[in-house]
């Protein structure tokens, strides 16, 4: 099933000039800003490099782990709602409790290891929002990267913002993973890149 991106018209903007070349084998269909009203696709429909629902292996690699992420038949994880982006990523933890002192980073294992058969696609661990708000734990290097080549179990280092102690117990729901797309682009040394308006113009150099 080809993936199929749709882009919100607000403007008449040329979508296809600023996505296709990004996205060169997806199939990109404009929609009115209700994302009701489809309006003419552009693009021809060609096959893309990630399914719609790429395959993704995962193994269960500490004894506690299937009971926290086997949510379908198969015992597969899931999301926790049918539209969530990725799954969450629970600690599987070898004592019952984990304290985080204030600014303080721990590594807490998730007890899975995965592997998408899809050499497009890694996945990405994000901080979850209700756990960052209410208690300042978030991921410590801001995103982490899990890329497709990598089998061993997915260690989430986690990072005390707040000025108390927290504690994390066995099971608690800690990350989230999401899989994207990755693009791996073709480097072409030059003597000088184009010359843009901005430049080598750093942070603040549009003023406050």
């Amino acid at each position: 099933m080809p993936l199929r991106v749709a882009l919100i018209d607000t403007a008449g903007a040329p979508f296809s000039a600023i996505f296709k070349d990004c996205l060169p084998s997806a199939t990109f269909c404009v929609t009115s800003q209700d994302m009701h009203t489809p309006l003419p696709c552009f693009g021809s429909c060609v096959h893309t490099n990630i399914p719609a629902a790429p395959d993704v292996r995962v193994v269960y690699v500490r004894p506690n782990a299937r009971a926290f992420y086997a949510r379908t038949p198969e015992g597969a994880p899931s999301p926790t709602t049918p539209l969530s982006a990725g799954i969450d990523l629970y600690a599987c933890l070898d004592n019952d409790r984990l304290c985080v002192v204030p600014q303080g980073r721990v590594p807490v294992p998730t007890g899975i290891s995965v592997q998408p058969l899809c050499p497009d696609m890694a996945g990405f661990v994000y901080s979850r929002s209700g756990l960052g708000a209410r208690e300042g734990l978030t991921v410590a290097q801001g995103v982490g990267v899990i890329d497709p080549d990598y089998t061993g179990e997915i260690v989430v280092i986690l990072l005390n913002t707040s000025r108390e102690e927290r504690a994390l117990h066995k099971g608690d729901r800690i990350a989230q993973l999401v899989f994207q797309p990755i693009i791996r682009p073709l480097w072409r040394e030059m003597p000088i890149l184009e010359h843009t308006q901005r430049g080598g113009g750093g942070f603040g150099h549009t003023g406050r």
